[in-house]
């Protein structure tokens, strides 16, 4: 399983970014799927995860700026950051759990994608 992200970048404080996520492979379902993060010299941290029975977990600091949602289709995660301030820049990290066709269950992380907030 490949997970493929897109959408990071640089944008002013306030400004918006959307990240999406897709996960390519032998794929039988969907357990959970979402974006730890890290800033310089931080811990990773979770940003945002989504269930597949559509529940969300988010970190505190994101709640109310930040949505994770899905399309179930695609194996597509997306998730939309508004209000952006500049402890939310970082490396983002799409992950994902999920269980494979031959009937395994593994966690797959992607490469990081960098955003960038200017204050």
């Amino acid at each position: 399983v490949q997970l493929q992200a897109s959408g990071g970048g640089s944008v002013e404080a306030g400004g918006s970014l959307r990240l999406s996520c897709a996960a390519e492979g032998s794929i039988r379902s969907f357990n959970s799927m979402g974006w730890d993060r890290q800033a310089p010299g931080k811990d990773r941290e979770l940003v945002a995860r989504i269930i597949w029975d559509g529940s969300t977990n988010y970190a505190d600091s994101v709640k109310g700026r930040f949505t994770i949602s899905r399309d179930n289709a695609k194996n597509t995660v997306h998730l939309q950051m508004n209000s952006l301030k500049p402890e939310d820049a970082g490396d983002y990290y799409c992950n994902g759990d999920f269980v494979l066709r031959l009937g395994s269950r593994r966690a797959f992380r992607g490469p990081g994608t960098l955003v960038t907030v200017s204050s």
